[in-house]
């Protein structure tokens, strides 16, 4: 097997000596390459940013900013990573280098104070920069007058403040914080930013293929990082190792890790199987694979499933999403986890899998206890179904302390089929106020075949407040929750009651 490297800005550079458990943020400082900070150490300050080469939505390379201090660098043996001193174009011995469009911008609109977080912003912006669908909006000639639209807090483009003129998307920088600088020169940069030219060497490398997974077994001392390259050889493992800790985005490990020094002595990973990378649309279900990151799903189905598109935006940030899988989510069995109760209004089950085939369990089905389910040792999250058709009547309502990159006190998730006035059918999944996601089978049971009335909706949202055990505790009280719990249900019937007959 060959030795891990991996390729930063160009240079191949060989893994060992680090320890498996070193994070990339850790490898790429101890080799000079000091503009990644760790701020935060559990991403959700994205000082510590890069751009990792990734199979494309709409290319064959897509550029993906991750939260460097959470990836372990053995999971990017074979990859490509750029960090913010490889944006910059070097100049002619004994002259200073050509700064990247996207650093420039930034120098000359004042984005940059003490600095710390700078190169961070850099390459979240660069990735942005980047994405091909930006491209093509910047290309189409919506880009009419970046300043006067910056100047007067609109947007030419689509006409919101939260995306530019040239197409950029502020919420690219969602998981990257400033304390000093303040976000308006930050954002002026982003707005001002135009197209990649042709020569741009970052922008031609999207034309090739990312990558492809490399079979990795990489050890230093008694710590062991294993990447299988098939789910069968991942699963044989798993069998043989049952004390091993599976790893995807690491966006939940990366924190064990850093926070609370967390070690393992026989790490897997299972992010870039292919047999886990699916994202099937047949004519009874939509079959997602469980290694698929939520910023992939949310870009490939593209509006497909609405109550996953209302979900995504509010799920922590780009930089976490862009790491973070819908197997990863679900396996860590936390009942305050975003996509469960989603998934439980949608109906969906999960496909398992072990060295001796595959079993379908509904995610009602799934969760037994706090952070326990019915997956046995070995076994691993192959798929997550949703049925079809969807119920036409959806809500997400996630509360919480900050509006994004934040953790659920509650989570609503709302599904109902509604016909000539008549709810004929409900699903709603909870999380925040029990040891599991649930489902609130006593209100769907109060609103089935009942008209969807003021007065349906108010018997059955005080149903709602009564179901789970909520607790207090440091984001909310008990009796928060629970009135949280009826609002969500008057707020759905509020936006709705007018397009819904009754």
């Amino acid at each position: 097997m060959v030795a891990a490297r991996i390729t930063v800005n160009g240079k191949v550079t060989p893994i060992s000596p680090a320890a498996p458990q070193t994070t990339v943020l850790d490898f790429l400082r101890d080799r000079g390459l000091t503009g990644s900070k760790e701020g935060c150490a559990e991403g959700e300050c994205g000082a510590c940013s890069v751009m990792v080469a990734r199979p494309g939505v709409n290319k064959p390379t897509d550029w993906v900013p991750v939260n460097a201090c959470l990836v372990p660098v053995a999971a990017l043996d074979g990859q490509e990573v750029v960090t913010s001193e490889g944006l910059a174009t070097a100049g002619e011995p004994g002259t200073p280098a050509t700064l990247h469009p996207v650093q420039e911008e930034m120098a000359s609109r004042g984005g940059s104070q003490c600095g710390y977080c700078t190169p961070g912003f850099i390459c979240s912006m660069a990735a942005e920069y980047y994405r091909p669908d930006r491209c093509a909006h910047a290309a189409a000639g919506r880009t009419t007058d970046a300043d006067q639209a910056q100047a007067d807090g609109t947007d030419a483009g689509h006409g919101d403040s939260e995306h530019g003129p040239n197409g950029f998307d502020l919420h690219s920088l969602s998981g990257n914080l400033c304390r000093c600088t303040g976000y308006r020169p930050i954002r002026d940069a982003a707005f001002a930013v135009g197209t990649p030219e042709e020569d741009d060497p970052l922008a031609q490398r999207r034309e090739q293929a990312a990558p492809e997974p490399v079979a990795t077994r990489y050890a230093q001392g008694d710590s062991e990082f294993v990447r299988p390259g098939t789910l069968a050889e991942a699963l044989r493992t798993l069998r043989e190792r049952p004390d091993a800790v599976v790893v995807a985005g690491s966006t939940d490990w990366g924190v064990e890790v850093n926070i609370r020094s967390r070690r393992a002595d026989y790490v897997v990973a299972i992010d870039r199987l292919p047999e886990l990378r699916e994202l099937r649309v047949e004519d009874d279900f939509i079959q997602i694979g469980a290694a698929q990151t939520l910023t992939e799903i949310e870009r490939r189905l593209d509006g497909t499933v609405p109550l996953l598109a209302e979900l995504f935006p509010q799920f922590a940030s780009r930089l976490i999403r862009n790491s973070a899988t819908i197997g990863g989510n679900l396996g860590t069995g936390s009942p305050i986890g975003d996509t469960p109760p989603v998934l439980l209004a949608l109906d969906a089950s999960l496909v398992l899998a072990d060295a001796d085939g595959e079993r379908e369990v509904p995610l009602a089905d799934y969760f037994t206890g706090y952070r326990q389910s019915v997956r046995r040792p070995g076994e691993l999250i192959r798929a997550v179904r949703i049925p079809l058709p969807l119920a036409p009547v959806t809500a997400f309502h996630k509360i919480a302390k900050r509006r994004f990159d934040d953790i659920s006190s509650v989570a609503v998730a709302l599904a109902l089929e509604i016909e000539d006035g008549i709810v004929t059918k409900a699903r709603i999944g909870l999380g925040g106020v029990a040891a599991t996601p649930i489902r609130a089978l006593a209100t769907e049971a109060a609103l089935e075949g009942k008209p969807w009335t003021t007065e349906t909706v108010s018997a059955a949202a005080q149903v709602l407040q009564a179901q789970g055990t909520p607790m207090n505790d440091h984001r909310a009280s008990a009796e928060y929750r629970s009135a949280m719990l009826g609002q969500s249900l008057l707020k759905l019937y509020a936006q709705t009651n007018e397009a819904v007959p009754s």
